[in-house]
């Protein structure tokens, strides 16, 4: 697998607040990589200087191997695609309208005659047909989301960048939206995903990037790094890790026996 992504000493500071600090990280085309821990840990801060919307205090970034900062935008948008967290559009667009602005970096190039074609199967991909002619501001958190995930699959990079995309969506399209980014990296795509559902990081990545504090805490297969030692030091809260019964899934539960006898001996 050839490096998507790389970075090496990534620190950023919001005033004297050390966001992340010293982050280094690979990402290859062909993995899904999910970066996980708790509130504040750094996960789309680090993720938002992988994509370039923020500028760290100190290391570098490189995509294809070559500096981050040398990237036009719109060139780079022909590479990388960046799903965030809010879902704000200004104007009232119609939800196909929204999905069609991923097709913009691909304007007056020979790949702008597939526009129809892309963005009716990103949509399709994403069950938001039905949501075509519907302004996107009067759809729910989920129907955003979802309308979302189909602009950045419409855009149709080689890098897929996710923060928290399955937040509000019901279990079918969690699902849906994990797997077919396991597709994208099956078909060559590097994908990195923000998850605070450990369970669906064990499912669905290849890789999982633990971070606390802004640091890395861990990096690795998901079966070496969720385990509930080290969850339960880094989410200082007692964590239970066990498999599946049928289908040997890891599952991440928290330790609720575990913390009412902590909370006793407090």
């Amino acid at each position: 697998m050839s490096a998507a992504l790389v970075a090496r000493g990534v620190a950023l500071s919001f005033g004297p607040v050390a966001v992340l600090d010293g982050v280094d990280l690979d990402l290859h085309h062909g993995e899904v990589v999910a970066l996980a821990g708790p509130n504040g840990a750094g996960k789309s801060t680090l993720l938002a200087v992988l994509a370039g919307d923020l500028s760290p205090d100190a290391g570098k970034v490189e995509v294809l191997g070559r500096p981050l900062e040398e990237w036009r935008l719109r060139e780079l948008a022909r590479h990388r695609a960046v799903l965030t967290q809010e879902h704000h559009i200004s104007f009232p667009f119609p939800a196909q309208e929204v999905v069609r602005m991923g097709r913009a970096p691909w304007r007056g190039l020979a790949e702008e005659d597939r526009d129809d074609e892309i963005v009716a199967e990103s949509m399709d991909a994403t069950d938001t047909t039905a949501l075509a002619d519907r302004a996107f501001g009067l759809l729910s958190g989920g129907e955003k989301g979802r309308t979302s995930f189909a602009r950045i699959l419409a855009q149709r990079t080689g890098i897929l960048m996710l923060d928290e995309p399955t937040a509000a969506l019901d279990i079918g399209h969690q699902e849906a939206v994990l797997q077919r980014a396991r597709r994208e990296a099956d078909n060559g795509s590097a994908v990195v995903v923000v998850l605070h559902d450990l369970s669906l990081a064990a499912a669905w990545s290849d890789r999982v990037v633990l971070l606390s504090y802004g640091r890395v805490a861990s990096d690795g297969p998901p079966a070496e790094v969720l385990t509930a030692p080290l969850l339960s030091s880094v989410y200082d809260y007692p964590i239970d890790v066990i498999e599946h019964p049928v289908t040997g899934d890891l599952l991440v539960l928290a330790d609720r026996q575990a913390a009412a006898k902590r909370k006793e001996d407090a």
